[in-house]
Parts: structure tokens; C-alpha cells; sequence
């Protein structure tokens, strides 16, 4: 029964591929829709964003010409985003520029601690409970960013580099239900410890520089079925803004290969990559940004959630230096033209893992032993704060979990995707609704 159940769906695919000849798209396309979703960290989202594609005469299809995002969204749980994003290949002769303009207020941002399994992960606490906030901190993003790249002559090797600007401000989480006088968070207990400096705890500006190579031979960026992708790149920042002491250079890497396995409705496809501290003392508020030649997802940060480990909480690991993979198995198993755009539908099981390679402050981290403070109670037990000290060796950490994309144009996609934590220290089930391939 198994088996004609799987040769009826494989023939249902097939039939549904065969129905559609894609069709070189031209002039203006969009892709309007409103930010209708939800996010197991960030609550329900609604609002409204765009896609807009210029693809000329169609001689570069499926490349556009450019391509323009907007989007103003917020979220149930007190967040919200402004962000317009520009990119082309054709703009610059022999250059491809991107442009990001982003603002994320976030008066409940997620913060677990740092070193992954150093710190303690309760399930019960990560909500408002009894006026308290545990795992809460108020964290709003003003970032601008443009990006140049180019190719050496007609190999598969480039060069990238650019420019960003961070304005970050932190504080003490913003909601009715915390009540200021009684609610001590994690993020409050590492000030208190000096974990988090006082001249770190309320943000920084940061004008931030990036320079590195890309070897490309995929065939086609945002859908690919075949070819590898490699960017490799150094990052970091002269902190003569701020001036808080917090001039650091990271490094980082990134490694796609695709492999076609049933033509192109079944292809393998892996993600290995690294970032990590090389000299200086980056500001903890931007341990969790995860730096990118292209910008997939319209807030890459992690480790942990949608861009990274996909069913963890919400940037659950962050340290000085990370390592993670992603590796999925994605199949277009219908493909038909509707409302004049070529469509794709394609599912993607998956299995992430990702864990800290350097630990961050871990000095600062072990004077939180000698505090007794109760933070908060759990069906009569309390934990103190030297509960969120653990010292417990860093592991890996893995999900599991499949998705669900619609793809118009081999560039606008429309994700659901839900994964499982294999570590309940980690999270249960985490559920996004998006945009992109994380990958």
C-alpha cells in the first residue's frame, strides 16, 4: 500500500512538472503579500511586505535585473520591522551592489545567556510569569548596510566587500505585564555581575567592514540545484564611535553544495559554516549577528531559530566563536504556471547542528556562583541566580524537522517550516513562517 501511495504522488509530481514550461519572465513583477504569520519566539506577525523584480527583456532570466524588498511588520509580542533591501548585478557594470536599510524595535527580545549549555535553559520561565521576564531584554536595531561584489574575469572566483553601520540599544525589557520594581532578568544579572559592562548595557554604534572572496557555480542563487558556493570572508570594527573598548575582527565561512538527484525535483543540499573571534572585544550585543556576503533572511542572527538551528529558541547560543550545518533534501514535486508566473512547490526535510567552538566572558560568567538571589519559582522550586551558571561542557546541539515552499519566478519563496529540538535544553517545536531558503 506504502508503495502505490509513493509511485501515486511521484506521478501526480511528474504529471504537475510536465504541465508547465517555464516561461522567461519580463518587465515588472511583484510579489505582494501581507506579513500574515507566526514565529514560536516572536508571536503572530501581520503587516505588509513586497517583492519587486525588474527583469528587462527576460535575457537574464531567471537573474533579475533588480530586485527591491519592503516590508512594515509587527509582531504579538511587542516587536516590530521597517526594512527596504535593493539589489542588482546590473546597476554597476562589472559590480553587483546591495543596499539594506533596516530598523527592528524589539522591546522583548530573547536573551538565554551566553555559552550555550553554561547556561540554564528552564522551558517554564521563557514567558511573562508573576510580573517577571527571565529570558527578556529590550533590543532595538537600526542597521544600514551596502555591499560590493565582482568577479575575476570569467572564473567562478569574486571578491566582496562593504560597509555596515549598527546603532544598538538595549535596556531592560518593555512590557505591561513586567513589573519593573520586582522583575530581575538574566540580562539584569549580568550587569549586576559585570558580565555585561555598564558601558555595554545600553548598545553602542558600530561602523562595521568586511572584505573577503565568493567562488559561485551554482545555477541559479535562490533556488539552486545544482553547484557550490564559497564565502569566506574578515569582518570587524574600529570602535571609534561608541568608544566603549569594543574594536574586534571576526572571521567568516561559509560552504553550499548542491547535488541533483531525480534531474532537478530531488536535490541534496548541505550548509557548513563558522564564525569566530580573531583579535578584540566584541560588544555581546552583536554576538548574535550572523554576518553574510547576501542577505537571505531579512534579520540573520543566531545561533539558534529560523536562520541557524531551525526548532532551537531564538539566538539560544551565543559565544565568541560558533559552528553550525544545515543539511535538507528539498523536492519540487509540482511545478505549473498560475496568474502568468511560473510556480514551484517543494518540500524540504531537514537536520541542523551547531554548538560554540570559543566561549565567551566565561571569567565574568563563573562570579554568578556566589549569588544566592532567587530569580524565579517553579511549581515550589526556585532558582537562584547561580542556577544560570551551569558550567556544564558545551555539546552539540540538533534539530530536526521538513518544510513547506511556494516559489515563484525561482525567486520569491514562501517558506513554512517547522522543527523539532532533539535537546529539551534547547526549546520543543519551533514554527516560521517566511521568506527564502535559509541556505
Amino acid at each position: 500500500m506504502k508503495k502505490m501511495f509513493l509511485a501515486a504522488v511521484l506521478m501526480i509530481g511528474c504529471t504537475l512538472s510536465s504541465l508547465a514550461q517555464e516561461v522567461a519572465k519580463t518587465g515588472l513583477n511583484f510579489g505582494p503579500l501581507p506579513a500574515v504569520g507566526y514565529s514560536s519566539d516572536l508571536g503572530w506577525h501581520y503587516g505588509a511586505l513586497t517583492d519587486i523584480y525588474w527583469y528587462g527583456d527576460g535575457s537574464t532570466y531567471p537573474d533579475y535585473i533588480w530586485k527591491a524588498n519592503v516590508e512594515a511588520s509587527w509582531y504579538s509580542k511587542g516587536n516590530s520591522v521597517y526594512h527596504a533591501f535593493f539589489d542588482s548585478k546590473y546597476v554597476i557594470p562589472g559590480a553587483r551592489l546591495s543596499v539594506d536599510l533596516s530598523y527592528f524595535g524589539n522591546k522583548t527580545d530573547n536573551f538565554y545567556g551566553f555559552n550555550g549549555a553554561s547556561s540554564l535553559y528552564v522551558p517554564e520561565l521563557d514567558k511573562i510569569t508573576d510580573g517577571k521576564g527571565i529570558y527578556l531584554m529590550q533590543r532595538d536595531i537600526l542597521r544600514s548596510a551596502v555591499v560590493l561584489q565582482g568577479k575575476f574575469g570569467d572564473s567562478a572566483w569574486g571578491w566582496a566587500g562593504g560597509v555596515t553601520f549598527y546603532d544598538i540599544r538595549t535596556g531592560h525589557a518593555q512590557n505591561k505585564s513586567l513589573d519593573p520594581k520586582t522583575d530581575l532578568s538574566l540580562y539584569d544579572l549580568y550587569v549586576i555581575h559585570n558580565v555585561i559592562p555598564v558601558k555595554e548595557m545600553t548598545g553602542g554604534k558600530h561602523l562595521e567592514f568586511k572584505g573577503g572572496f565568493v567562488y559561485d557555480t551554482r545555477d541559479h542563487e535562490n533556488n539552486p540545484t545544482r553547484g557550490s558556493n564559497l564565502e569566506i570572508y574578515a569582518f570587524g570594527s574600529p570602535d571609534f564611535i561608541s568608544k566603549h573598548d569594543n574594536s574586534y575582527l571576526k572571521l567568516a565561512a561559509h560552504w553550499k553544495q548542491f547535488f541533483p538527484l531525480v534531474s532537478d525535483r530531488l536535490v541534496l543540499g548541505y550548509h557548513l559554516a563558522y564564525q569566530g573571534q580573531i583579535a578584540g572585544n566584541a560588544p555581546y550585543y552583536l554576538l548574535q549577528t550572523i554576518q553574510t556576503i547576501n542577505l537571505k533572511q531579512i534579520r540573520p542572527e543566531g545561533l539558534g531559530s529560523t536562520c541557524t538551528v531551525r526548532g532551537t529558541v531564538y539566538n539560544r547560543l551565543q559565544g565568541n566563536s560558533y559552528a553550525w550545518s544545515n543539511v535538507e533534501l528539498r523536492w519540487s514535486f509540482a511545478k505549473f504556471r498560475w496568474i502568468n508566473q511560473n510556480w514551484t512547490i517543494a518540500t524540504n526535510p531537514f537536520f541542523d547542528a551547531g554548538m560554540v567552538v570559543s566561549p565567551y566572558r566565561k571569567e565574568q560568567m563563573e562570579s554568578l556562583l556566589k549569588d544566592n538571589t532567587v530569580m524565579a519559582s517553579v511549581d515550589g522550586k526556585n532558582y537562584t541566580a547561580s542556577d544560570f551558571y551551569t558550567k556544564n561542557a558545551e555539546k552539540l546541539h540538533t534539530s530536526a524537522g521538513i518544510g513547506l515552499h511556494f516559489i515563484m519566478n525561482q525567486n520569491f519563496n514562501i517558506n513554512f517550516e517547522v522543527g523539532k529540538c532533539l535537546d529539551p535544553n534547547d526549546g520543543n517545536i519551533g514554527i516560521n513562517i517566511g521568506l527564502n531558503y535559509i541556505f
